[in-house]
């Protein structure tokens, strides 16, 4: 069966009353999937006044005028005044060195006690010091916005631009396109299946095992996973099995390798693993994929061969 998300984080702060929030303007391209928020992304280097136009401008003076909720990964809720109901008003901030881009899940909480609402919005490229503001909305297709008490940030994830997993649009310059799919998890099993395409126009050959290591919250390497080859040295009948064969992918043709894991919690500590960096084959260019390893107290990652298929 299809997974949900797995390890999440528990829900932190970013409490917001949903009174509505502002109509930004800012001097982006980036318009928002929300049309009751209006456009949504606007940049400023950290620590400076923006300069994307007067009714931005407004908005980043009206959230320094708010006391700024608990910031998780780099991004914090900051204003709960405007003019539309059912919009929040978030901020990310990139303190590392390099282009990160952020995925964020906001949760909706209802007064009634519904079953809360999820929203994804993905924040690409933010710049070294810079930091992005933008929204989200639970109004345009939620009826009573008025019933709904507040949003938190669920959950926080982010990815060096650099590594970022490419599923379609323009070919890489590796040549190739790696991701990882949302995977499925049955009775305490999980499988999470790796996809490589040649995108580019030479042979790409691949012979054994991917590379990978499994990093924490921070993105640095969890030392106390067992990264294990084949998957039937965690599971049988997988499809993550079998002997590693050289593959020779023409232009178009594609590759995946298994990797598997139990969330079996016994005594010790769990252990999660949110990210894993993953190089397709010595030399290559490394992805960073979020398949929210669960390891429980096993610490074991199984890593297939590559197999030739979808």
């Amino acid at each position: 069966m299809r997974a949900t998300p797995l390890g999440l984080s528990a829900a932190v702060a970013g409490l917001l009353l949903l009174t509505a929030c502002g109509d930004q303007r800012p001097g982006s391209s980036h318009r928002s999937d929300s049309p009751g928020c209006g456009p949504t992304l606007s940049s400023q280097a950290t620590g400076s006044q923006s300069a994307s136009g007067a009714a931005s401008q407004k908005s980043d003076d009206a959230a320094s005028r708010q006391p700024s909720g608990e910031e998780t990964g780099g991004v914090s809720i900051t204003d709960p005044g405007g003019g539309s109901r059912g919009c929040a008003v978030f901020r990310v901030t990139n303190r590392e060195a390099e282009p990160f881009t952020y995925t964020i899940t906001f949760k909706l909480r209802s007064g009634s006690g519904a079953a809360p609402e999820l929203r994804t919005r993905i924040v690409p490229s933010v710049q070294p010091g810079r930091t992005v503001t933008g929204t989200v909305d639970f109004s345009s297709d939620l009826p009573e916005a008025s019933a709904w008490s507040g949003v938190e940030i669920m959950k926080v994830r982010s990815v060096p631009v650099d590594e970022a997993p490419v599923e379609g649009g323009p070919c890489p310059s590796s040549g190739v396109r790696l991701y990882a799919d949302q995977g499925d998890a049955a009775m305490g099993l999980r499988v999470v299946t790796l996809h490589l395409e040649n995108c580019g126009t030479r042979t790409y050959r691949l012979d054994g095992y991917p590379r990978v290591s499994p990093l924490g919250e921070d993105h640095k390497v969890i030392d106390a996973v067992r990264v294990l080859r084949d998957g039937s040295s965690v599971a049988m009948s997988t499809g993550a099995d079998g002997p590693p064969r050289p593959l020779a992918l023409k232009p178009g043709d594609r590759a995946y390798a298994g990797l598997v894991w139990r969330n079996t919690v016994l005594s010790g500590t769990p252990v999660n693993a949110p990210y894993v960096r993953v190089w397709a084959k010595p030399g290559a260019h490394p992805v960073m994929v979020t398949p929210e390893l669960d390891l429980g107290t096993t610490a074991k990652l199984a890593v297939g061969p590559w197999k030739k298929g979808a």
